[in-house]
C-alpha cells in the first residue's frame, strides 16, 4: 500500500521496456521474421543502456 506512489528508477523502467520488447519479438518470430529481428535489435539497444546505467551507478 505504501509503495503505491513510489517512483520507479530508470533501470526498472528500462528493464520493463526490455522485457516487453523481448516478448513482442518472440510473438512476431512465427509471423514476421524481419519485424521480430527488429524488435530483438531494439531490445539489445535497451540492454546496452541498462548496462551503461548500472556501470555508472556502481562506480
Amino acid at each position: 500500500m505504501f509503495g503505491l506512489f513510489k517512483k520507479k528508477t530508470e533501470a526498472e523502467k528500462l528493464n520493463k521496456k526490455y522485457d516487453k520488447l523481448m516478448q513482442e519479438g518472440y510473438e512476431l518470430s512465427t509471423i514476421n521474421r524481419k519485424a521480430s529481428d527488429a524488435k530483438y535489435a531494439e531490445a539489445e539497444q535497451v540492454l546496452k543502456q541498462i548496462e551503461k546505467l548500472t556501470q555508472t551507478q556502481s562506480s
